[in-house]
């Protein structure tokens, strides 16, 4: 069994590869052959993920997502499309997080962070649990909706029936599927996020 195979598809760090692999005089050199090998693919700086070659397993893009840059949780159209309500698939990730802004381009596509600040970034967050053998944190369907809005510059929708087109047009959102929202997510969003204008249209649009 490779060593390697123990980790499965959780990105590791170089402290983690320094204790798998103790008995090396150059741990480096031991990185850098694992690398050229393919059987380690780097992220970032310290940070890798084991080949699917070596553990027979589809990596997982969310879960990358996480470790790559936190806190972090995975929001916005990924979040949208991961619970069925955009249609699209979505080609880079894009994550919210309280450090600040970060754009990482890896061999899996590009990872985008965006800032916010804490008492906003706590609110709608939920852990997936994948077949009890990993988890990643990423926004609940009110919560993507929400930090959408948001951070999308130069949106300005002054009324409900501009929010259920930019809803139903832009993003291709089919309304009655929303009927089971928490609304209270959204509440404690308006609360404590920015563009409350643009959250009470979509509060009210819900709402009925």
């Amino acid at each position: 069994m490779n060593i390697l195979e123990q980790f499965g598809i959780i990105p590791i760090d170089f402290s983690t590869l320094a204790s798998a692999f103790s008995e090396y005089k150059s741990l480096h050199d031991k990185v850098a052959n694992m690398e050229k090998n393919g059987e380690l693919i780097r992220l970032k700086k310290g940070l890798y993920v084991v080949s699917p070659v070596i553990h027979r397993k589809t990596l997982s893009k969310e879960l990358i997502a996480n470790h790559l840059y936190g806190p972090s949780y995975i929001s916005f159209e990924n979040a949208l499309s991961y619970y069925g309500l955009i249609p699209e698939r979505v080609y880079s990730m894009r994550s919210m997080t309280t450090k600040r802004g970060k754009k990482f381009t890896t061999p899996f596509g590009i990872f985008e962070y965006i800032f916010s600040k804490e008492d906003y970034f706590h609110i709608g967050i939920n852990q997936e649990i994948i077949r009890e053998n990993y988890a990643f944190l990423i926004a609940s369907p009110e919560k993507a909706l929400c930090d959408l809005i948001v951070t999308t510059s130069r949106l300005r929708i002054q009324s409900v029936k501009a929010m259920r087109e930019y809803l139903e047009e832009d993003l291709r959102i089919d309304i009655p599927i929303t009927k089971n929202f928490n609304m209270e997510i959204i509440t404690q969003c308006i609360e404590n996020g920015m563009k409350q204008n643009e959250l009470n249209k979509l509060f009210k649009l819900l709402k009925t």
